[in-house]
């Protein structure tokens, strides 16, 4: 059985580490990790960051499919008929503010920005509608600026492995920042979302089948039997992070 290996009180030099090295092994469970909106355009990405508050990407990318068809440029979101739009968007829920945003959005980009998306964070988180989170979404998959998306994963997971407490996202962007490289942003945040979809659940995490077990002090709170834990593993990359995690429950050291 699994145990962490990280011993207490952590010297700042030890967590960094404990952290890099984590991201290491992040990447062997998650090398083809991304952000799971669809999006063709950086138009289409903040669009449907947008949508995908208090909802699912699964949902989001049911409904853009026509909604881009119907709405290609940020004119068409600054003109849009009211009705038509919310209707469009009606799945997402909150509806009615959404739509709001996005007309709002539209018309920014067009009074402001020429009718693009601006590739600088100072000036993404002054539309309607966008935070830093949606901003960093945006800067790291549409223009290759590296950026922290602090989702409610990304929040819960750096707090169990012990690389923040906060529970501010700008707080936890900028504390696991110091830890991480910055080349490694973005693709930290879409493995750590990743995980957290797929084995470091909220209420049961699978820690039998983690492959973070050795180096994550929450080691415990969710299901410590590998034959159990196994069976909260979601996702199709499932049969790969089982595997994974039998290979350093054996004492193997992925990274």
């Amino acid at each position: 059985m699994a145990k962490s290996a990280v011993k207490q009180p952590e010297t700042r030099l030890g967590l960094v580490r404990r952290a890099r090295r984590m991201t290491r092994v992040l990447a062997v469970g998650y090398p083809d990790a991304h952000c799971e909106l669809d999006f063709t355009t950086s138009l289409e990405l903040l669009v449907a960051v947008v949508l995908s508050a208090q909802t699912t990407d699964v949902r989001v990318n049911q409904v853009t499919p026509m909604l881009f068809r119907r709405y290609r440029t940020a004119q068409d979101f600054a003109s849009a008929d009211r009705t038509e739009l919310e209707e469009l968007i009606r799945p997402t829920g909150f509806y009615r503010n959404k739509a709001t945003s996005l007309v709002g959005l539209g018309a920014a980009l067009v009074e402001r920005f020429g009718g693009e998306v601006p590739g600088r964070l100072d000036d993404l988180v002054t539309l309607p509608g966008v935070g830093r989170k949606t901003a960093n979404v945006v800067l790291g998959d549409a223009f290759g600026v590296p950026g922290i998306t602090v989702d409610t994963h990304f929040g819960r997971l750096t707090r169990r492995w012990g690389w923040t407490t906060e529970e501010d996202p700008v707080k936890v962007e900028r504390e696991v920042g110091e830890l991480v490289e910055r080349k490694e942003w973005t693709l930290l945040s879409h493995r750590t979302i990743f995980h957290g979809r797929r084995v470091c659940h909220a209420r049961t995490p699978a820690c039998g089948a983690c492959l973070l077990a050795p180096q994550c002090p929450s080691f415990g709170v969710g299901q410590v039997d590998p034959v159990k834990a196994e069976k909260l593993v979601k996702g199709e990359e499932a049969p790969h992070l089982i595997a994974l995690a039998e290979r350093v429950r054996a004492g193997e050291k992925l990274a």
